[in-house]
C-alpha cells in the first residue's frame, strides 16, 4: 500500500504494519502485573494486568486468523464497519459466528465485541474505508500468547 493511500491516522499515532495484517500501535501497559504462578501454565511468565493498542486496517487489509491466551475486546472508534469472525477453539480456526463491529446499532452493527481467551478470530473491512478500533487484552497483550495461521 502507498503512503498516498494510508490513513492519515497511521503517520498521526506513529502507527507500525502488524504482522497479522493492518496498522497497530500500543498505547497502554497496566502498572499492576499478575504473577506467573497465578496464570494458566501456558503463559510464559508474568504478564501487566491489561493492555491497550489501536489498530487500522484498510479496505482489502485482512487480520489474518490467530487465536490469543487472553481475552480481547474490540472497540469500535472511526471508519467503516468491521467484520469479526470468530472461529472456536480447535488446533485450526473453523469460520463461525460473525459479528460487525461499527456504529450503525440501529441496523445490527455493535461499537463493541469480545473475543474470549483462545478463540481464533480474523477481521476485515466491509466498507471503503480505512476502520479504526482500540483492542484491550486482559492479561496483557505478549506475543509468546499469540499464534497465527501463515498466510498464504
Amino acid at each position: 500500500m502507498s503512503d498516498q493511500q494510508l490513513s492519515p491516522l497511521v503517520k498521526a499515532l506513529n502507527m507500525e504494519r502488524h504482522i497479522e495484517g493492518g496498522w497497530f500501535k500500543e498505547t497502554w501497559k497496566s502498572s499492576f502485573r499478575i504473577p506467573h504462578e497465578v496464570l494458566k501454565p501456558k503463559y510464559s511468565g508474568a504478564r501487566a494486568a491489561a493492555s491497550s493498542t489501536y489498530f487500522l486496517l484498510h479496505p482489502g487489509e485482512v487480520s489474518a486468523w490467530h487465536v490469543v491466551l487472553s481475552d480481547e475486546l474490540w472497540l469500535h472508534h472511526s471508519g467503516g464497519p468491521l467484520e469479526l469472525t470468530l472461529g472456536g477453539s480447535g488446533e485450526q480456526p473453523e469460520a463461525g459466528e460473525k459479528i460487525i463491529l461499527g456504529m450503525d446499532v440501529e441496523n445490527g452493527q455493535i461499537p463493541m465485541a469480545l473475543v474470549p481467551a483462545n478463540v481464533w478470530q480474523t477481521a476485515k473491512p466491509i466498507g471503503n474505508e480505512p476502520v479504526f478500533v482500540t483492542c484491550v487484552v486482559a492479561p496483557a497483550f505478549h506475543y509468546d500468547d499469540f499464534s497465527m495461521v501463515e498466510k498464504k
